[in-house]
Order: C-alpha cells, then sequence, then structure tokens
C-alpha cells in the first residue's frame, strides 16, 4: 500500500508538461511528422530532432520564470515587454482560431472514420466541440489533468509498439528510384510549416505557464518536479515526433498513391498505417487511441489559449470580471466552429499560414522569454542550455529571415 500511494504522489506531480505534450502531439506529430517520413522518408529525422533542441531552452525558461516568480508568462511579457505583450495577444487570438477550427475538424474526422454510419462533418465537429465545452466548463483543470495523462501513456505504448512491429517487418513499399529532396527552395514553405509547429507554437509555452501557476495554486511542487514534469512532456514529444516520422517514412514512403494531408482520407490514410504494421485485430483500437489524443488536443487548445486571453484582457482591463474565461472560451468555439462552417475548403491553407506565422515569430517569442530570466535564474543554467540558446536564436532568426525573403521578395 505505502508503494502504491509513493507511485500515485509521483503520477499526481505531472500535469502540465503532459498537457503541453497533448497539444503538441495532435497537430505538429500526427500530420506533419507522418507526412515529413511519408514524403521524404528519413531525409527529415534531422531537422525535427534539430528543431526541437534549438526551441527546448525558450520553452523552458517560461517554465523557469513560473516556477521561481510564481507569476505566469503572460504577466511578464505585460511587465516587461508592452508592445510586446500586444503583438502576442493579437497572435493568439488568430490562433486560437484557426486552431481551433483546424484541430475539431482532424478530430471530426477520425470519429468520422470509426462510425457505422456515415455523418456530416460538420455536424460531427459540433457534436464534439459541444462535448470539449461540457468537460472545461464543468471539471475545468482537474479533468483536464487527469485525462491528458493516460491518453499520452496509451499512445505513446501504441506508437512505440507500431514501430517495432514495422521495423521489424522492413519498409512496407520500395524506395523511389529518383527520390524527392525536400530541400529545393521550392519546398522551403513545408519545411517553415513543419517547423513552426514542432514541438508546438511558441506560444504554448505560455499556456503551459499559465497551466503551470494553475496547478501550483493546488498542488506545492519543488523546482525539481515542476523541471521533471517539463523535460518528461517534452522529450516524449521530441520522441514521438521522430517515431511518427519512421512510421510514415517505413509505411507510406514511396507507395503509389498520393499521401494525404488532410480530411477523412487523411484519417484513414492514418488508420491504415498503424493496422497494417500492426495487425487488422488492432484498426479500431488505434482509431481509438488516434481519436481520444485529437480529442484531448481539442480540449488543450480550447482551455490553453482561452485561458491566457482571458489572463492577458484581464491585465489590460484590470475590472475585467473573472467569468472572461467562460466567455472567451465560448467566443474561441463559436469562431472556430465559424471557419469549419465558412471557410472549410481552405482550411488547408489557413493552417500552412498559421503554422508559418508560428515560424515566423518564433524568434520574437523565443527572445522575449530569455529577456524574462535574465540575471540568476540564467547563470544557473547548464552550459548546455545556453548554448542551445544561442545557437537557437541564430537558427531561428536565419531561417526566419529567409523564409521572409523567399516568400515576399524572390
Amino acid at each position: 500500500m505505502p508503494a502504491l500511494l509513493s507511485l500515485k504522489g509521483k503520477f499526481a506531480i505531472f500535469g502540465p508538461g503532459i498537457l503541453m505534450a497533448t497539444a503538441a502531439i495532435g497537430g505538429s506529430h500526427l500530420v506533419s511528422s507522418t507526412q515529413a517520413g511519408a514524403l521524404f522518408g528519413s531525409q527529415l529525422i534531422w531537422l525535427i530532432v534539430a528543431v526541437n533542441l534549438l526551441k527546448y531552452p525558450f520553452f523552458k525558461y517560461a517554465v523557469e520564470y513560473t516556477s521561481h516568480s510564481k507569476h505566469s508568462v503572460v504577466e511578464g511579457y505585460h511587465a516587461h515587454y508592452r508592445f510586446g505583450f500586444k503583438v502576442f495577444v493579437l497572435l493568439n487570438i488568430f490562433a486560437a482560431i484557426v486552431n481551433t477550427a483546424g484541430v475539431l475538424l482532424l478530430t471530426a474526422s477520425l470519429l468520422s472514420y470509426s462510425l457505422p454510419f456515415p455523418i456530416n462533418i460538420e455536424l460531427l465537429s459540433f457534436i464534439l466541440l459541444a462535448s470539449c465545452l461540457a468537460i472545461l466548463l464543468v471539471g475545468h483543470y482537474k479533468i483536464l489533468d487527469v485525462t491528458s495523462k493516460w491518453v499520452m501513456i496509451i499512445l505513446t505504448i501504441s506508437t512505440v509498439m507500431a514501430l517495432a512491429i514495422a521495423a521489424n517487418n522492413g519498409p512496407a513499399h520500395p524506395a523511389p528510384i529518383d527520390p524527392v529532396s525536400p530541400y529545393d527552395i521550392a519546398l522551403l514553405g513545408f519545411l517553415v510549416a513543419l517547423m513552426g509547429w514542432m514541438p508546438a507554437p511558441i506560444e504554448i509555452s505560455a499556456i503551459n505557464s499559465s497551466w503551470l501557476k494553475t496547478k501550483m495554486a493546488k498542488q506545492p511542487l519543488t523546482s525539481s518536479q515542476i523541471l521533471l514534469d517539463f523535460k518528461v512532456g517534452y522529450f516524449v514529444t521530441l520522441g514521438l515526433a521522430v517515431v511518427f516520422c519512421l512510421l510514415g517514412m517505413l509505411m507510406q514512403y514511396g507507395q503509389d498513391k498520393p499521401v494525404e494531408l488532410a480530411g477523412v482520407a487523411f484519417s484513414q490514410q492514418l488508420i491504415d498505417m498503424y493496422a497494417n504494421t500492426i495487425g487488422e485485430w488492432a484498426r479500431w483500437l488505434i482509431a481509438g487511441v488516434a481519436f481520444l489524443c485529437m480529442f484531448g488536443t481539442t480540449i488543450t487548445v480550447l482551455d490553453g489559449y482561452s485561458r491566457v486571453l482571458s489572463e492577458s484582457l484581464q491585465l489590460l482591463r484590470p475590472n475585467t470580471t473573472k467569468k472572461s474565461y467562460t466567455l472567451i472560451l465560448l467566443l474561441q468555439a463559436a469562431l472556430g466552429m465559424a471557419v469549419v462552417l465558412f471557410f472549410k475548403a481552405d482550411l488547408k491553407s489557413m493552417l500552412m499560414f498559421a503554422m508559418s506565422s508560428a515560424f515566423v515569430t518564433t524568434p520574437i517569442f523565443a527572445w522575449m522569454n530569455l529577456g524574462l530570466v535574465k540575471g540568476e535564474i540564467y547563470r544557473r543554467q547548464p552550459i548546455y542550455t545556453k548554448v542551445l540558446t544561442g545557437l537557437g536564436l541564430i537558427y531561428l532568426v536565419g531561417f526566419a529571415l529567409l523564409f521572409i525573403y523567399w516568400r515576399f521578395l524572390m
């Protein structure tokens, strides 16, 4: 019994880091990493690892700032970067709407694939959205905290199992005689979109900070426990990014039919990839796990952006009611659903724009996160973190400028 209580206590310290992983895996892993492997084989694995490592310090600084100051990153932005704070709010409004629509459609597509009867995808999106809102409005953080851990455990085990079986079986298709190189300048947009949401948009660091502040208010945590939660969530996310890329390479690279990039067709290819690897018996199990993963992502996207925007509004207008979270959550859901209803045909372009924008703005918020920990917190950082900080800023700024030149000046 004492051993079980001890294990339960250790499990309880995890939360914000796992939530961040749940938010990240839905868009950048199930979609982007799998497509990178399916389209280009192993050619982009190094890039996936590199961009995760080079963004690592700036996500870590957000956690360290909240751990030591007891303030969220949003409060830090407001106190130290008045203009940058307003830019941050505007970008979050756009990201909240587009990301809600994107993950909602993918979740609905996965569920539609599993249902024994046809149903309108827009209606299914509405039903899922209503379910997510009910969970958040009734349970708020507690339900989110508990369910995300189990979804991550099941997804991680099933995905690693699928990779082990696929690796043992070998590639499902022969490699192309003349493989397409992802380093052609014409494909720069794909690379930037891949990196923009890898492991997640940089604004997720602020959302993670708000989740952490909420958990700290409910449960005493040490700095080492907080960092352990963050590191486990972050490096599990990195590892799964590589795993999904390898799965895409082993199961889809070299196939004759085109790789689907969105919608029900993408969902079918994703589930087929698992079923053809593990066995037909696992098809519905994996469909359920993938759906739960995206359902968890939808909940975290709704909660995270609403939480940050509510906090931002209260800082801009101190007399704002504390019920602003609920109002913003409902408005975000309504606008996200409007995008699903009226702009579904062009959602892929909107998502590519959102992912590219996320990468272009990454250096700005990376610099702001670094500025929040200048002084004693930064001096205590290990050498490798400081090296990654310098390399990360150079890489992120350089690649962002290259993309802007390619997109607008070439």
